[in-house]
């Protein structure tokens, strides 16, 4: 299989643009401003600082597929994402050692459209995968 790189850490917040200020304060600098995905309701916001990325994401209205979450975990990280260079191989291989596709590939418009699927394992939790 070909290396997974980490290219985020899901970061899930009530509101958006108080995390944003907060993160902002702690150095942090917007890579992408806030974009709202429809697929899933939530909006994202992508922030780096001294070579690492996270992604906050917000539920936008009761039907998120985050709203459940945000009410066991509120603010908190709750996945890492991972880019490669062969996603079916990926998948498979991470099908095969316990992960559990949690949703099937869909577009994703904070990444300008790159498929992603979100996997779950009973040891680490949530990962996600961009095609």
């Amino acid at each position: 299989m070909n290396p997974l790189n980490i290219h985020h850490i899901g970061y899930l917040v009530k509101k958006i643009e108080k995390a944003k200020q907060t993160f902002l304060a702690l150095g942090y600098c917007v890579e992408q401003d806030t974009v709202h995905d429809d697929i899933r309701k939530v909006d994202i916001c992508f922030l780096i600082k001294d070579g690492y990325r996270i992604e906050l994401v917000s539920p936008a209205g009761e039907d998120s597929v985050v709203s459940g979450l945000i009410k066991r975990y509120k603010n908190s990280p709750y996945h890492v994402c991972y880019e490669t260079d062969d996603f079916e191989t990926a998948v498979d291989w991470l099908t095969a050692n316990g992960f559990i596709a949690v949703d099937t590939p869909t577009p994703a418009p904070a990444l300008g459209g790159r498929e992603v699927i979100f996997l779950s394992n009973a040891s680490i939790g949530m990962i996600e995968l961009i095609r």
